[in-house]
């Protein structure tokens, strides 16, 4: 709703990331409900299941890679300002990759679900259908996802992230210009938070799933990966408010709405009955 913050191009990203996220909330997770609720996929067809994988794989890889770019990006909104200080400029080191990375993984995921000649099992009583659609063992889909979508955007971002905080001590130190970095704390705290709460999560899982790769036998790390794998929607949970929260004038938005809220409530006093001792009890009832 706020005109500023929406047309700032740091925030670009971020908002493409909230975007993403919201299949996540709203069918991905009701998805998980109606199957708590009757035990079992409803209704038990498989466009249901197609239509799960494709937002529970797609829309959260998506926004892994999002992650990262939103890292490499601030170094070019802190270091190289001058990149995307004219129309050219925004468009390329801007607009084009949030216009790459969106279009890459929706079609990859449309293919790789939709589209693959390979056969699909539907396991209509274990959530997400048993997380098995059949591109993962389909030629190199699995593998490149694995590495591409997952492992690499991990890495990148933590690499990016570290490098980010040493490059701004480094030219702090060499300019000595305090006040040019006050202005940019915001952007490296927003940075900072989310790449904690993103690679605390997936870490645990992609540095298991590397370690099978690399001879581990499957039985090791199962109990790790099926909490992992409920965490994951933690990031989605929490990435609004952790990313958001760099934002004063939308806390004390959100503090005053809060604040109003509760002084609607309606006060509710509590109501004594005083019971005379010579009453029998029975008589009371």
């Amino acid at each position: 709703m706020n005109r500023t913050h929406r047309h700032a191009l740091y925030n670009h990203t971020i908002l493409v990331i909230l975007i993403f996220n919201l299949p996540v909330q709203l069918i991905d997770i009701n998805f998980y409900l109606i199957f708590v609720t009757h035990g079992s996929v409803q209704p038990s067809q498989p466009i249901i299941c197609l239509l799960w994988w494709f937002i529970d794989y797609g829309f959260y890889a998506g926004g892994l890679v999002l992650m990262a770019w939103l890292a490499i990006e601030r170094h070019i909104f802190i270091f190289h300002d001058r990149w995307v200080s004219n129309r050219r400029g925004r468009f390329l080191f801007h607009y084009l990759p949030l216009i790459i990375i969106v279009t890459y993984i929706l079609l990859f995921y449309l293919i790789a679900i939709f589209l693959l000649p390979c056969e699909n099992t539907y396991l209509y009583s274990v959530p997400v259908c048993g997380t098995s659609p059949c591109y993962e063992s389909y030629g190199i889909f699995g593998m490149w996802e694995f590495i591409v979508h997952s492992s690499i955007p991990i890495l990148l971002e933590g690499i990016a992230s570290i490098t980010l905080v040493l490059r701004v001590q480094i030219q702090k130190r060499r300019l000595r210009q305090s006040n040019q970095w006050r202005r940019q704390r915001r952007m490296i705290i927003q940075l900072l938070l989310v790449t904690t709460l993103n690679i605390g999560i997936n870490f645990p899982s992609t540095a298991i799933l590397i370690a099978h790769f690399c001879g581990l036998p499957p039985d090791y790390g199962a109990e790790v990966q099926l909490y992992s794998f409920f965490l994951y929607y933690f990031i989605v949970f929490l990435f609004p408010f952790i990313s958001l929260s760099q934002f004063p004038d939308l806390r004390k938005t959100m503090k005053k709405k809060l604040v109003d809220v509760v002084r609607r409530q309606p006060h509710r006093t509590a109501t004594v009955t005083h019971i005379r001792r010579d009453i029998p009890m029975n008589r009371v009832a």
